[in-house]
């Protein structure tokens, strides 16, 4: 892709009045971006959560500035697209740059920002996580580094709001000069090879120059490290860190399964069967009104019905506590910790570790899961992630429908359904990696700092992130609500079905009603497991249905995102894909399991 087609809003780019906030990911960006512009953005602690721009007002000196939270990069060399994103950003005349230095991993930051520093834009650095720094026994000179890279610094913990004053008020002293192109701009050669002025001395690399920086401006003490430090190195060792993970996960599923169920049983469906729904019920029997009507607000189907059966009974529960969860595991460093640790195994399957972690992010959608994999370095990598993302990992809210169908049925049926899952999981990365040309990098990934979440920004994320599923799944799931009512009660349902009677009923072995499942699976992936709820179905069927649901066509959103982030043929053929393996595999599964019966 083209650097000049990665930004649509040309706008943007002619805007005298921006500033750019950069940085390495990881680092804290989205954090500074909230705060000063009151633009909730989720941040997260592992590489690649920020991979378009966000755009936001700053006010200084009584001027309005656009900022934008650039893409999070480690270099300027323009080989993946959130590089492309920044080095355009760079060239288009920006104010002044707010650069995020981390305390933490200090030089990586500095080889950074002597890149950014070749462009001559005034630049106002900010130390962010000087507490982890401490923790870590590094004392940083503030003073001597501002004179050795001849830029304003000012130390900040961003998610507990130290420094960022300061850092305001540096801004604005910046901006008060006259336009200048940067604090180097006179007689200025970019070459960042000298104390103060990158002009002047020997030319060393950005890399050299940058560890003699920091072995001149940090001095380490002799503290040992802290249990959580402990904690963080155990987690990247073989032994004991894949037990480790391990209990992790399993206890991540735990939480997430046992409380949503809690949750679902104690409080949902009392509230909705014996509150909610008798309340519309006796509200429509009041008004007279024509039979089908009624049963399309009330009946079997009913929006009043089925909406809150299924959206608020069924899957909130699990939306919430998976984002309780997982976004624990994003903030204290967890997850890039597993991807490192198997990296190894993952690389068997033609993709590299870092995968790992926009895979787990599909389990709570696909869209920003698929979003995620411009960070990749690779078109191929992209690919196979993507289709990974689209065939084996179920959305959060989907797995909370499964969990539904099938915990309470039995643990070995959730089980073998999760496993199938796995192997497909296994075979369409081995597949689309022979299938697709070009290569997949080895893993870099920078390691964040092992931390406990703060406990503001936390909460902050965990609200945004239901907020943005309100807002963004609910219209859709009610479409869905609405169509299934319709499609009940004026009987186009029971044409449908016997219609689709010969691969619903002979080849998937389900009951006809189950082609409702089928139909509204296109427009939400959770809505292809909810109708088989009340469908009383035995062991068998709903490991097939299961399965079918689990693999079948992404809902419209994420066809709507393959065609924007690839083409429209690439979305094409991953929709068909995954309709041709739900039907095949399940009618396999179906067939070969009333062999079994009959043998058994």
């Amino acid at each position: 892709m083209a650097c000049h087609e990665l930004i649509e809003d040309r706008k943007i780019l002619t805007d005298e009045n921006k500033i750019l906030l950069m940085g390495s990911p990881n680092v804290g960006k989205s954090v500074f971006f909230s705060a000063f512009t009151n633009i909730h953005v989720v941040s997260s602690n592992y590489t690649g959560t920020t991979v378009s721009y966000m755009k936001g007002t700053l006010r200084l000196n009584d001027t309005d500035y656009s900022l934008i939270d650039v893409p999070g990069t480690y270099s300027l060399t323009a080989t993946s697209e959130a590089e492309e994103v920044a080095i355009q950003f760079l060239s288009s005349k920006p104010r002044a740059i707010l650069f995020v230095l981390n305390a933490a991993d200090l030089e990586g930051s500095i080889k950074l920002a002597l890149e950014v520093l070749e462009y001559r834009i005034p630049v106002v650095a900010a130390l962010n996580l000087s507490d982890v720094a401490q923790r870590q026994g590094k004392n940083i000179n503030v003073r001597l580094l501002e004179k050795e890279l001849g830029i304003p610094i000012v130390p900040t913990v961003a998610v507990k709001n130290q420094g960022l004053k300061e850092l305001r008020d540096k801004l604005e002293e910046v901006l008060a000069l006259k336009p200048s192109g940067g604090p180097y701009a006179e007689n200025c050669a970019g070459c960042a090879g000298c104390s103060g002025c990158p002009k002047g001395s020997a030319m060393l690399s950005n890399w050299e120059r940058a560890k003699e920086i920091v072995s001149v401006c940090v001095k380490e003490t002799n503290g040992a490290p802290s249990r959580l430090d402990r904690f963080g190195d155990a987690l990247l060792r073989p032994w004991p860190g894949v037990l480790l993970s391990v209990i992790i996960l399993l206890m991540s599923l735990g939480v997430v399964v046992g409380a949503g169920k809690a949750l679902r049983a104690v409080l949902l469906l009392p509230l909705v069967n014996q509150g909610i729904v008798p309340l519309f019920e006796r509200l429509f029997s009041s008004i007279a009104m024509p039979e089908v009507l009624n049963n399309i607000l009330i009946g079997q189907y009913g929006i009043f019905r089925i909406s809150f059966e299924w959206i608020l009974a069924l899957v909130m529960p699990y939306v919430i506590l998976f984002q309780l969860v997982f976004s624990f595991l994003e903030d204290s460093g967890i997850l890039p910790r597993m991807a490192v640790l198997f990296d190894n195994v993952m690389s068997r399957l033609g993709i590299q570790g870092g995968s790992l972690i926009n895979i787990m992010l599909g389990f709570g959608c696909a869209v920003p899961a698929i979003i995620g994999t411009r960070v990749a370095t690779t078109r191929k990598e992209r690919l196979i992630v993507t289709s990974i993302v689209c065939f084996a990992v179920p959305c959060i809210s989907q797995t909370g429908a499964l969990f539904s169908l099938l915990a309470d049925y039995s643990y070995w049926l959730l089980l073998a359904v999760f496993l199938t899952g796995a192997l497909v999981f296994m075979l369409i990365s081995i597949l689309t990696g022979r299938m697709l040309k070009g290569k997949v990098d080895p893993l870099v990934i920078e390691i964040p700092n092992l931390l406990i979440p703060e406990r503001k920004a936390y909460f902050k994320k965990f609200f945004v992130r239901v907020k943005q599923f309100l807002t963004e799944a609910e219209g859709p799931m009610m479409v869905a609500v609405v169509f299934a009512a319709l499609l009940a009660e004026t009987g186009a349902l029971a044409g449908i079905s016997n219609f689709l009677k010969p691969l619903v009923s002979g080849w998937l072995g389900l009951p006809p009603e189950a082609s409702m499942s089928l139909i509204l699976g296109i427009i939400r992936r959770e809505m292809s497991v909810a109708p088989l709820l009340s469908l009383n179905l035995n062991g068998l069927q709903m490991y097939v249905g299961a399965v079918v649901s689990l693999i079948y066509v992404p809902c419209l959103s994420v066809f709507g995102i393959l065609a924007k982030e690839f083409n429209f043929k690439v979305a094409l053929s991953i929709v068909a894909g995954t309709v041709f393996t739900a039907l095949t595999l399940g009618g396999i599964m179906n067939h070969v399991g009333l062999v079994l019966q009959m043998v058994f």
